[in-house]
């Protein structure tokens, strides 16, 4: 169930943000819907992203598997060298370079797209006027009735 509230300005919208955390509810059940940027303090809307994580992550994986791939085709194959190397780090480094890059764009996308919330089955955004501030408040069935009567406190 989603409660919404609007507000008229960013004060009155930070004291019921950091009471409704106080009270129980997390900053994921949360939704700040705005017409205009809206900057807010660090402590209003906590959501930890472990974006740096991931992208580190993704380069790394992606770079092994990269150069086990290298490394499998060069000798798969045999061929003749001439005394030379099969494996040369050296020739295939930019191959490396390039393709942990890659990974590392790929994983950054991908991780934009779930913590932006695309992959979520949410409601789109609800109808709000014009320069007010709408929050969206996401509960149960039991919590309901105890927010709704926080958010008509607070909003007056």
């Amino acid at each position: 169930m989603y409660l919404t509230r609007e507000f008229s300005d960013r004060t009155s919208l930070i004291q019921t943000l950091l009471t409704l955390q106080k009270n129980g509810v997390t900053p994921k059940d949360l939704d700040v819907f705005s017409s205009e940027p809206l900057e807010l303090p660090q402590d209003a809307l906590a959501r930890r992203s472990n974006m740096s994580l991931a992208v580190v992550t993704g380069a790394i994986s992606f770079g092994l598997c990269v150069i086990g791939f290298v490394y499998y085709a060069q000798h798969s194959y045999p061929i003749i060298t001439g005394g030379m190397p099969i494996f040369s780090f050296w020739a295939t480094g930019v191959v490396f370079y390039e393709l942990t890059m890659l990974g590392s764009i790929l994983m950054s996308l991908l991780w934009f797209l779930k913590e932006s919330g695309l992959f979520k089955n949410k409601p789109p955004a609800p109808i709000y006027s014009p320069g007010s501030i709408c929050l969206r408040v996401e509960c149960s069935q039991d919590q309901e009735q105890s927010i709704r009567k926080l958010l008509e406190a607070l909003s007056k």
